[in-house]
């Protein structure tokens, strides 16, 4: 019984420490870091959020439009109005060939990246592009589900510390949430894709009926060229999953162990 809670404890302190270093300390401690920059109220971003921003940054896609010597600092970033993005770990990647942009600059087309709280990547060239076929900026894509997505994922940190804690059947029950947080993620990026896909404006140079954008894999829309694929974020919430979902099995074993004891 022993052997079986230890392993159950182990796996949830694995699926905990790969959510807080990838996912909620980034996204908690540089909250709202994009959008204070953005309204040009830099000013109100805290001392930590540079740091934290800082590090994070490191190893993630930066604009090619960036200054050289900016890339890596939020304070030279925001001096220099480049392109900013969370820091969280990416989740889902979608690139857009256009036509018309350099391969040299943009290789495998313009680049953006998903995360729960907010986007990464070119976000500003996507933009252009958007406005060119009569959709929203990514930006008005699920604004308060991005809003509260730090606040999320504190909630699942802390439920992961009370399993660690506690033998609850309730527990694991709610354990269930970290298990299926690839699921999740999913279920809200395809909505996002159908929202944007179903809310076409006239301002586009041209009209596209209302269609589903491809999730997975490669599509078409209107004369560019979609790239939909998972990216490092989406593996670690697999890992997240596995590991929480072994933890549910382990507690569960010990408890069948206890019993048989009794």
């Amino acid at each position: 019984m022993k052997s079986s809670l230890v392993k159950s404890r182990i796996f949830t302190l694995i699926a905990l420490g790969i959510l807080l270093y990838w996912f909620v300390i980034p996204a908690v401690l540089t909250h709202n870091v994009v959008e204070l920059a953005r309204i040009g109220k830099a000013d109100e971003i805290p001392a930590i959020s540079y740091k934290v921003w800082n590090y994070y940054q490191k190893g993630q896609y930066v604009s090619t439009t960036t200054p050289k010597d900016a890339v890596g600092d939020l304070k030279k970033m925001i001096e220099e109005d480049a392109e900013l993005s969370v820091v969280s770990a990416p989740i889902w990647y979608v690139a857009l060939e256009a036509p018309n942009y350099p391969k040299e600059s943009f290789p495998e087309g313009i680049p953006v990246y998903y995360h729960f709280d907010g986007f990464s990547g070119d976000v500003h060239e996507m933009n252009t592009i958007n406005h060119y076929i009569g959709m929203d900026p990514m930006e008005r894509g699920a604004p308060y589900l991005r809003a509260l997505a730090p606040y999320a994922l504190v909630f699942v940190a802390l439920l992961m510390v009370y399993y660690i804690l506690y033998d609850s059947k309730i527990l694991d029950l709610l354990m269930l949430i970290p298990v299926f947080l690839p699921l999740i993620f999913l279920g809200f990026y395809a909505y996002w894709l159908y929202w944007f896909g179903h809310h076409m404006h006239s301002w586009g140079a041209f009209k596209i009926k209302p269609f589903m954008p491809t999730v997975f894999g490669d599509g078409k829309v209107a004369q560019f060229t979609t790239h939909s694929y998972p990216t490092t974020g989406f593996w670690l919430l697999l890992a997240i999953s596995l590991f929480s979902l072994l933890a549910i099995i382990s507690k569960r074993k010990a408890r069948r162990q206890q019993v048989q004891a009794a």
